[in-house]
């Protein structure tokens, strides 16, 4: 990005094969498209429901590794209050899948940690992702001293895939809708959030999976995320042991989920499981 100060803090990610087989536990912080679940001003059945599962914040997970370390995928707009619903007690690192606001908004909220331990957090991303991100909250990653600011992250460029706290990270490049947006797997575990397509190349990343969370809107086409039909379809080609459905609109009744195939459910908030 010539030109642009924050060119000159973007680092390139380290790259490793080193992978350890240790399990994971992870969390879906949030399961709900850009607007949340309830939509505001929205009665229809779905926003009217007393099934807390059919509440969504906006979508995030997660990752909780060995040695207590934390990663989080996205900085989702719903941060601070799925941080305290889930007591999270701290941040190692931030995987980001693209920089839509419902996917990036909460960056802010990552100051609390920084009070407390006073440690810049890495972050990843794909480099036009992180271009945008340090370029719209340019004071999280170099500060703004006249503020009393100081840098909550570090940026790291990813390429391929890496290590992080003994794990490879595997960056899986999607299509969402006319833009793109990066999925990750770790160990058998992958997280494909705000997709419409996946590239061929990207499938051949995907066999063998325990558990897969995947996009699936709703039940009408959308031309930036698959719907249930078409994650399905990814489902029928991938076919993992355990599949989620996430990023869900107020068109998703939670309990419709008895509907869906063997092994395919939806997600609700605060939902967790064991890779």
């Amino acid at each position: 990005m010539p030109g642009n100060a924050n060119h000159d803090i973007l680092r390139p990610a380290v790259f490793s094969n080193f992978c350890e087989i240790t399990p994971m536990v992870i969390t879906i912080l949030g399961c709900g498209t850009s607007t949340g679940v309830p939509m505001v001003g929205c009665t229809c059945p779905v926003c009217s429901s007393a099934d807390p599962r059919d509440k969504r914040t906006r979508a995030s997970i997660l990752v909780r590794m060995a040695g207590n370390k934390y990663i989080l995928v996205d900085t989702s707009s719903d941060l601070r209050r799925q941080a305290l619903r889930e007591k999270i007690p701290h941040i190692d690192a931030v995987l980001f899948t693209h920089a839509h606001a419902d996917h990036v908004n909460g960056i802010d909220d990552l100051r609390g940690y920084h009070l407390i331990h006073k440690r810049v957090i890495p972050c990843f991303g794909e480099r036009e992702t992180l271009e945008t991100i340090t370029r719209n909250f340019s004071y999280v990653f170099q500060g703004m001293p006249q503020g009393g600011y100081t840098p909550l992250l570090e940026p790291h460029i990813i390429t391929g895939s890496f290590s992080l706290f003994n794990h490879t990270i595997i960056p899986v490049p999607l299509k969402h809708g006319y833009s793109h947006a990066t999925g990750y797997r770790i160990g058998n575990f992958a997280y494909l959030s705000d997709c419409s397509d996946i590239p061929d190349s990207s499938l051949a990343k995907l066999g063998g999976l325990e558990i897969l969370v995947i996009d699936a809107l709703r039940y009408t086409p959308h031309v930036a995320h698959f719907n249930i039909e078409g994650a399905l379809g990814v489902v029928e080609k991938l076919r993992p042991h355990r599949t989620v459905f996430t990023h869900l609109t107020h068109e998703v009744l939670y309990s419709d989920g008895e509907k869906l195939p063997k092994a395919v459910e939806f997600a609700y908030d605060g939902m967790t499981f064991t890779v």
